[in-house]
């Protein structure tokens, strides 16, 4: 593949909701295909479904082909899958559930085999896409079954990136789920993706409580005394720049949030509310696995679907991110490949440094 222009699968998503409107106000810009070269996972019909609803929005042609492989340079690329007999805009239905999966399938697949770079999804209803074949509560557990490595949620945008412990799960079951072990190996993640998704040389980790005030010296709970404190101290002692754990209401509403570089929530509310608050148009990326996904950090929105408001500046920031993530973890597997002829050239350079400086004393 070509390393200045990817290739990057968007799948439709739940043809009943906004994917297709978000995506199709993406593609109007024709300077897209200059970034990368998108290819579509989903329905011609419904397609132009809605580019008819979407009158006055200039979209850019799309060609069709049978693979990512075959895929035009220079053009919008769509593979043909996920029909569905009959759009019903708004409406979750099992059928447009099963098109969901089966588009997001054959982009999983083509991601596997290396004919993409990084896959974008649109949003699906997490109810509608069950079935026999498929038990997974979103994207991110199905991603995380299919590739290699441990899932994790990260929420970001320019200002802030919030990880979580816990994802989709019940409320009541949270507290059993929050372990010092899989604290500890979420933070190795989290400064893992910071590191080479994000571009930071040495990021600074904020971790929330699980109980309001941070327990308040163990008042109101004891996972901060007994948990979360010693896994953010064995997690320094580990090299891992971690602090906390702080109260939630309290770090995002003084904006300290600013002096960290990524944010460890223990789970989905606690960290998205106060993210989307902050950063309505950011993204989901589902980092700690060996290839891109990512996603714009809203639903299906089926109340708005077919009225062409739905905002697709989300979605579009959902593509640029995973072009400049894939790009960032390939310039970090260069330069850290092989540091040990770095290593000697800045010694050398240190040495000669010295030397001149001693020879200009003598002088």
């Amino acid at each position: 593949m070509t390393e200045n222009l990817l290739k990057i699968g968007i799948t439709q998503g739940d043809p009943n909701g906004i994917g297709w409107e978000v995506i199709l106000k993406t593609i109007s810009n024709p300077l897209l295909t200059e970034l990368c070269t998108p290819i579509i996972y989903g329905s011609e019909a419904a397609m132009n479904h809605y580019r008819k609803l979407l009158s006055e929005v200039e979209t850019y042609e799309v060609v069709k082909v049978k693979s990512a492989s075959e895929a035009r340079e220079g053009r919008v690329n769509l593979v043909e899958c996920g029909s569905v007999a009959r759009i019903e805009v708004g409406k979750p239905t099992a059928e447009a559930g099963a098109a969901a999966v089966e588009a997001l399938v054959k982009a999983t697949d083509e991601l596997k085999r290396g004919e993409l770079d990084a896959v974008v999804t649109a949003p699906f209803d997490k109810e509608t896409v069950q079935s026999d074949a498929f038990r997974y509560t979103g994207h991110t557990e199905f991603f995380g079954a299919e590739l290699e490595g441990e899932p994790m949620m990260i929420m970001c945008s320019e200002k802030l990136r919030v990880g979580l412990v816990t994802k989709h799960l019940p409320l009541a079951e949270i507290p059993r789920h929050i372990t010092r072990e899989k604290i500890l190996a979420d933070l190795h993640t989290l400064k893992k993706s910071l590191k080479e998704d994000f571009g930071m040389v040495e990021p600074r980790i904020a971790v929330l409580s699980l109980n309001p005030h941070a327990g308040d010296g163990g008042l109101l709970g004891t996972e901060e005394q007994e948990i979360i404190r010693p896994a953010i101290n064995e997690a320094y002692e580990e090299g891992i720049l971690a602090f906390g754990p702080f109260a939630a209401d309290g770090l995002f509403a003084s904006g300290s949030y600013t002096k960290y570089d990524g944010v460890l929530a223990m789970y989905h509310d606690q960290g998205l509310a106060p993210f989307k608050t902050l950063s309505p148009d950011g993204v989901n990326l589902t980092a700690g696995l060996s290839e891109v996904r990512t996603s714009p950090d809203h639903g299906t929105a089926f109340d708005i679907a077919g009225k062409g408001i739905a905002d697709e500046q989300s979605m579009r920031n959902a593509l640029y991110a995973a072009i400049d993530i894939v790009r960032n973890r390939r310039a970090y597997r260069e330069w850290s490949a092989n540091p040990l002829p770095k290593a000697e050239r800045e010694r050398t350079r240190r040495d000669q440094e010295r030397d001149r400086q001693k020879s200009e004393k003598n002088e």
